[in-house]
């Protein structure tokens, strides 16, 4: 059924940002929030499931992880009077 709706501003906003975050059509938005306000909602779609994929890490080799803060100094001084010799 086809309807003409005037929203608040406030309404009209949070909509389409759930549109956005859900990737879903503005129809399919608005009807959901409409079903949900009205106590009509069905059981929720199921989600896909949520996977995580695993990098092999490590630290290069000569880079010793127990004197990263030495590293770091070593960098902020670099930094330091790069921005020094600027002046």
């Amino acid at each position: 059924m086809r309807t003409t709706l005037t929203l608040d501003a406030d309404v009209a906003r949070s909509l389409t940002a759930l549109v956005r975050r859900r990737k879903m059509t503005f129809k399919q938005t608005v009807n959901d929030a409409l079903r949900t306000g009205l106590g009509l909602q069905t059981a929720r779609r199921p989600r896909g499931r949520f996977v995580v994929k695993a990098h092999a890490g490590g630290f290069k080799a000569g880079l010793d992880p127990y004197k990263l803060n030495h590293l770091t100094t070593e960098l902020e001084d670099e930094a330091t009077l790069r921005a020094m010799a600027r002046r």
